[in-house]
């Protein structure tokens, strides 16, 4: 076979041009960071990452609901601390007027507190997270209670629910119709009744047994919640580990090894710096150049 210096030069070229090519993707991974700049440089590697990515999404964003199962459940266990605060100190007004010795102007002034202590309740009853109200199941833009003479419960009793791993939903609110029901209204209001009309110690020692069913009732609830909160702390240990793992995976699969990268660009530097040195000697002056 005949090589003409054509061919040697053609082929020089053409070897030169892939290292050139070679050089650009190793600088590329170096500038990126990452094995791949385009889809069409490794198709595995760009169909695996969509699929991390995804993956990596989804934990991310049940993470981020962590914080709004914590806001839920922090902010109702407060709320019902306070309601069961306000409670107790209606029993303990309560057991001061049983007290026949207390004359009507003294249990007069215990039943302006209850009053105020009722209002209180209402206002607890109605307490907001942001612009959602707490107490009212899934219509979070709805007051559950609403005081038109009588204090009137319209609460709804759907829980609210937050995915916080994939397909699992916890419950983050308490059940309005447990703490804030009607029932607790109604009685309070009787106990007001109560107080204005004279009524013996004994008939007011009657309300002190549905005071503790509602104190009860709330404690009760306060409990699932905090039982709830302890489960929703557990998942999120395991969701950050799956963040992890996740980010892991994809940074194994994306990522490219910089100490790897480093010495393949400096071994095709001397290959190329190679080629071009062996390329200087094959194209070698000709008859003509010394004819001009």
């Amino acid at each position: 076979m005949r090589v003409t210096q054509s061919m040697l030069s053609n082929n020089m070229l053409s070897y030169l041009s892939n290292s050139y090519e070679r050089l650009g993707d190793l600088q590329d991974q170096m500038s990126s960071q990452k094995k791949i700049t385009r889809p069409s440089d490794d198709p595995v590697v760009a169909m695996k990452g969509m699929t991390y990515r995804r993956n990596l999404m989804e934990v991310e964003q049940y993470g981020r609901n962590f914080s709004d199962a914590y806001n839920w459940g922090e902010n109702t266990d407060a709320t019902l601390d306070k309601a069961t605060s306000a409670l107790q100190r209606i029993r303990e007004l309560t057991v001061q007027a049983s007290n026949d010795t207390y004359e009507g102007d003294q249990r007069e002034a215990i039943n302006q507190e209850v009053d105020q202590l009722k209002e209180h309740l209402v206002q607890l009853a109605n307490t907001k997270f942001g612009d959602k109200y707490l107490f009212n199941g899934t219509d979070t833009m709805t007051p559950p209670v609403s005081v038109e003479g009588d204090v009137v419960t319209s609460a709804n009793s759907k829980p609210v629910s937050l995915e916080l791993s994939k397909g699992v939903y916890i419950q983050v609110n308490a059940d309005p119709t447990k703490v804030f029901s009607n029932d607790m209204f109604q009685d309070i209001q009787a106990l007001s009744t109560a107080l204005q009309s004279g009524s013996t110690g004994e008939e007011l020692s009657g309300f002190l047994t549905k005071l503790d069913t509602h104190m009860d009732a709330i404690t009760h609830e306060r409990a699932t919640m905090g039982a709830r909160l302890n489960r929703i702390e557990l998942m999120e240990e395991r969701v950050r580990e799956q963040e992890m793992i996740a980010t892991k995976v994809m940074s194994e699969n994306e990522d490219v090894d910089m100490e790897k990268v480093i010495m393949e660009l400096k071994t095709q530097e001397s290959i190329h710096r190679a080629a071009l040195s062996v390329g200087a000697r094959i194209i070698q002056p000709t008859l003509m150049d010394f004819l001009r």
